[in-house]
């Protein structure tokens, strides 16, 4: 008995200390958040780091169009979604090892609270904005040029010259056409010309007329539709390709089983939609790496042809960078 006795006592003791942790780590605060966003791959030489933004939930059954709000419904219930939809906001980063180059660039706060990140996550990464020699812009919409000025309308990176197709600066940044614009669209005009004044007024904004390289291994190539002077851009190195798609994709649970799906935000639908099919049929065919801007952060991955659309492969993850 008198054996017996210590071993009750250090099961017992044992029994509330493991109670007493129980009821501690219970108590312990949610620390709520994300680590800093960013995600770091190699095509080639070239250095690729994926800039989070933020996201922002869309109504996306609302938005998409040359569709139905019942068959866009289903295909987010396909994928576990439903509306809204928390959307992606992604930028990119391109270090050729001789220009440091910024491919959209976020919203900052034009589009919400909940984006803004893009600056502090470049930061996060091992970057500094003053380092970044090119800002590339898909198109002049707020949540791809909104962090290029800080919020005291100053540069945000004050050693770059930002480059977009001319088409895409005529449109926007025109006083005339931001008179003449109905008013549902006058905030994207605002939105774009104060963005780029500082660019503008300094004499760095450096526009292009159509495709062609704007650095060695990194070329602009035209798709129109989306925007007037949409363009999205390629990266070659070794024999490895990556493609930064802009606006090509909104909704990847919705767009790649149905490429004809457009969406409220093009400014010509009937040239936007084969933009789109035009793109994903060459990434399913070349197998090359794209770069989205609103398919769920990093937003880099690869097409399979699916049927009469696509399925999306997300990049493997690796540590070993």
């Amino acid at each position: 008995m008198n054996r017996i006795a210590p071993r009750i006592v250090r099961w017992a003791l044992a029994a509330c200390l493991a109670a007493a942790s129980a009821v501690s780590w219970a108590a312990a605060p949610q620390p709520k958040g994300q680590a800093p966003g960013w995600y770091r791959m190699m095509v080639g030489d070239f250095e690729v780091t994926a800039l989070s933004d933020g996201t922002v939930a869309l109504p996306v059954d609302k938005l998409l169009t040359n569709t139905t709000p019942a068959k866009v419904k289903a295909a987010l219930a396909r994928a576990y979604l439903k509306p809204p939809v928390e959307t992606s906001v992604n930028g990119f980063l391109v270090n050729t090892g001789s220009k440091l180059v910024l491919i959209d660039n976020g919203a900052a706060g034009l589009f919400g609270p909940t984006l803004g990140n893009l600056v502090n996550n470049l930061k996060a990464s091992g970057y500094q904005p003053e380092q970044v020699d090119e800002i590339y812009i898909t198109h002049m919409h707020a949540d791809h040029v909104g962090s290029v000025t800080s919020a005291d309308g100053q540069a945000a990176f004050p050693n770059a010259i930002v480059r977009a197709d001319k088409r895409e600066g005529d449109f926007w940044l025109s006083k005339e056409n931001l008179d003449k614009a109905p008013d549902a669209m006058k905030d994207f005009f605002k939105g774009a010309q104060a963005s780029m004044k500082a660019y503008v007024d300094a004499g760095k904004y450096k526009p292009f007329d159509g495709p062609g390289e704007l650095v060695p291994g990194v070329k602009a190539v035209s798709a129109y539709g989306h925007t007037p002077g949409h363009t999205i851009y390629a990266i070659e190195s070794k024999g490895q390709k990556m493609m930064f798609w802009g606006d090509l994709m909104h909704v990847a649970a919705v767009q790649f089983p149905e490429p004809a799906v457009t969406i409220q935000f093009d400014t010509d639908s009937k040239r936007a939609a084969p933009a789109r099919q035009k793109a994903y049929a060459d990434a399913a065919k070349n197998g090359h790496y794209v770069a989205v801007a609103h398919v769920a952060f990093p937003g880099i991955g690869q097409l399979r042809a699916d049927g009469k659309g696509y399925r999306w492969l997300p990049v493997n993850y690796s540590g070993n960078k």
